[in-house]
């Protein structure tokens, strides 16, 4: 079967550049579409194709008729919801009979909002073994109605995804993601500020947490999935000479013995990456060590969560931490040298100087150390 892979555009523009028409805000990055490229490592035996609609926006319509697909698969995030909605519909438009699926965040956490009739299945959370498995149920004409994870939409009528539990067999190691299928945007996968190729390598999914503001522990049921050192350092010899690799995870060193494997590997294997991960503040003040050894391993810069600036906040939230906590974090972050990357969930009622603080604190270092 012809399987084409969709990476949904950009959708509008930022709030600053909506609201106040502030232009000077740029992304810190492109990644490259890593989910496709996972669910085509496991559809082996099919000819696969990803289009980038970040990268190529108008290549839609040319791309169906070239290439000519049997199955369309489309993922994105809330925001990029109607922007999937319209590629689905395009497709059905250019011919009736491609199936249509999609997947991804918003497509497990709100599947009502897709049951209609220019899509065909929905596909719930980690989707690399069950999109192989409904791929080959359609081709070998089996009914799709008890796939785990899995609906056929029916508008109109309420949506029935039969039960799934998942478990590491979902994440399928033994098939790498296809990073081949989107060489030609290659040079588009940049590190903005550097204008360095970036690569993304996934180390785990879900999360164990409950913070209310969060979908991911909904992907996985509350598990934490960790691929298997093996299995990391195979992606990122893939990635050829890329020089810096972001570990794709809401929380990279969520199990402290594998993230101290995985150092430990990194550095005898002569891997000369620098790398870019998700980290809580309250591992960064348990494990310094940990994150000295990730650092002498090419950690250059991390992403945490602070989400809010008071005790009373983070309370709210749910979030199991503390703003003296997310202090010594940075404190610690700094003595050894790496770049934090700081995200705030931002209240309506601050005001400038509850963030000044906090502007003072997240200095900016070099990223890239010769």
């Amino acid at each position: 079967m012809k399987i084409l892979l969709i990476n949904p555009p950009n959708s509008g523009r930022s709030i600053p550049e909506e609201e106040y028409g502030i232009d000077s805000l740029k992304p810190i990055f492109r990644g490259e579409p890593l989910a496709l490229e996972v669910l085509a490592g496991n559809l082996t035996g099919h000819e696969v194709m990803i289009l980038d609609l970040k990268v190529e926006p108008e290549q839609l319509g040319q791309t169906l008729t070239d290439f000519g697909p049997g199955l369309v698969g489309i993922t994105g995030m809330t925001c990029e919801a109607n922007a999937m909605l319209a590629i689905s519909e395009t497709v059905k438009n250019h011919r009736q009979d491609i199936i249509v699926v999609v997947g991804g965040i918003h497509a497990s956490m709100a599947g009502d909002f897709f049951n209609r009739a220019s899509i065909d299945y929905i596909v719930r959370g980690i989707a690399k073994a069950s999109l192989r498995l409904l791929v080959d149920s359609i081709e070998a004409g089996k009914t799709t109605a008890a796939l785990p994870g899995i609906a056929r939409t029916a508008p109109g009528k309420k949506l029935t995804f039969p039960p799934k539990k998942y478990s590491t067999l979902d994440l399928v190691e033994a098939q790498p993601p296809r990073y081949d299928l989107v060489e030609r945007y290659r040079d588009s996968y940049t590190l903005t500020s550097l204008d360095l190729n970036m690569g993304f390598v996934a180390t785990a999914f879900g999360c164990p947490f409950r913070c209310n503001f969060c979908c991911i522990r909904s992907l996985t049921d509350g598990k934490y999935l960790h691929h298997t050192v093996e299995s990391v350092l195979r992606d990122i010899k893939l990635l050829g000479d890329i020089p810096v690799i972001r570990l794709l995870d809401a929380n990279t060193f969520g199990s402290i013995n594998q993230a101290t494997t995985l150092c430990t590997a990194i550095k005898k294997s002569g891997i000369n990456k620098q790398f870019l991960a998700d980290v809580r503040s309250d591992t960064v003040v348990n494990h310094p060590q940990l994150m000295q050894a990730w650092h002498e391993a090419g950690l250059r810069a991390v992403i945490i969560g602070f989400e809010e600036i008071s005790d009373t906040g983070l309370r709210g939230m749910n979030k199991a931490n503390k703003v003296a906590t997310n202090t010594r974090a940075i404190e610690i972050l700094h003595e050894i040298g790496i770049t934090i990357v700081g995200d705030f969930i931002i209240s309506p009622w601050y005001k400038e100087a509850d963030l000044m603080p906090w502007n003072a604190t997240l200095i900016v270092m070099p990223l890239i150390y010769p």
